[in-house]
């Protein structure tokens, strides 16, 4: 049925009759509840105004190539504090060392690290990244066996460390059957090499610590000379990864 219209139309509601919903009156906006503001992360992100200092931590990196330690420091920025939405995210990156040589190149890496850093968004691939530079002198073995390719990559580790340490990157962390299992392998590999043959000792005093056993070969999957032959398969008894599944 049509219904013929003589005035100008200056509202309308949708619904039934009986049920129709009144428009919200000026007074009312003051009663609806406003969401927080969420600060992201963002290049244009600055240091807080009142704040000079940031929250960080300095890492050492000792290696065989040098003399001199390498430290790095990491600042982190907190967004949102005092919030649901708190959140730690890094904020700059400092390396420093007594020996001139890497100089430039670390000036570089920092500068670039720190403008990904502020950017925002996932900066979790800069430590896979790093840690993919291989040098093509050689890497070394670090204590406990496990292999770096580079400098770089130590600096990627150090990195990822970080990451963990406030919660961007999740704990890699193996389950306690695994644990169990492992230190059941491990124990067993010992008994067995120290019934076939003397302990040795070496006088070189770069030697990597022996927490594992002396026979065991590089690990391909965590870089640590773990890899033991367990029941005619090739196990690593740090990680648990084994060439048969």
């Amino acid at each position: 049925m049509a219904i013929k219209i003589d005035k100008k139309i200056v509202g309308y509601n949708v619904g039934a009759k009986d049920n129709a919903v009144k428009p919200a009156e000026q007074g009312d906006v003051a009663d609806v509840p406003q969401k927080a503001e969420i600060i992201r992360m963002h290049e244009k992100l600055e240091r807080p105004e009142g704040m000079e200092c940031l929250e960080g931590a300095t890492y050492k990196i000792r290696t065989p190539l040098d003399d001199h330690a390498l430290y790095v420091t990491i600042n982190d920025i907190i967004l949102n504090p005092g919030t649901e939405h708190e959140q730690r995210r890094p904020f700059e990156i400092f390396i420093n060392s007594k020996n001139m040589d890497h100089f430039q190149w670390i000036v570089a890496l920092t500068r670039v690290m720190s403008a990904v850093f502020r950017k925002g968004g996932d900066v979790t691939f800069l430590s896979e990244e790093l840690q993919a530079v291989f040098d093509p002198k050689g890497g070394y073995f670090k204590p406990g066996g496990r292999f770096v390719p580079s400098i770089v990559a130590d600096i990627g580790a150090v990195v990822e460390h970080h990451l963990r340490r406030i919660g961007l990157l999740e704990p890699d962390e193996l389950s306690e059957q695994q644990m169990l299992m492992l230190e059941q392998k491990r124990a067993e590999v010992e008994a067995r090499e120290k019934a076939a043959s003397e302990k040795k000792t070496t006088d070189d005093a770069d030697s990597v610590e022996a927490s594992f056993p002396p026979s065991a070969t590089l690990c391909g999957k965590c870089n640590t000379k773990a890899m033991v032959l367990l029941d005619g398969c090739q196990t690593c008894l740090s990680c648990g990864y084994s060439k048969c599944g």
